[in-house]
């Protein structure tokens, strides 16, 4: 599966839990919500991965923590 191909589903996915929950919900709740979407539509998904950086030859071990990691190929940073 490419891309182009997650895209579609997590934005299909990401509408139908939008509109089960509506709006005005802590981030960790459609997080949460839009992970079991993604994995009951078969997708592989990782949460909260840290992702390490390298700045002028120091390695940060932990840069950033990506929300959601889908099939190793699409990062979601989400925002509510």
């Amino acid at each position: 599966m490419n891309e182009n191909e997650i895209g579609k589903l997590v934005v299909d996915s990401s509408i139908k839990v939008h509109k089960e929950l509506g709006p005005g919900l802590l981030e960790s709740v459609y997080e949460i919500a839009l992970s079991h979407e993604l994995i009951s539509r078969g997708l592989k998904v990782k949460r909260q991965v840290p992702i390490s950086i390298n700045y002028r030859g120091i390695k940060f071990d932990e840069g950033f923590k990506a929300d959601i990691i889908v099939e190793d190929k699409v990062i979601l940073e989400l925002k509510a």
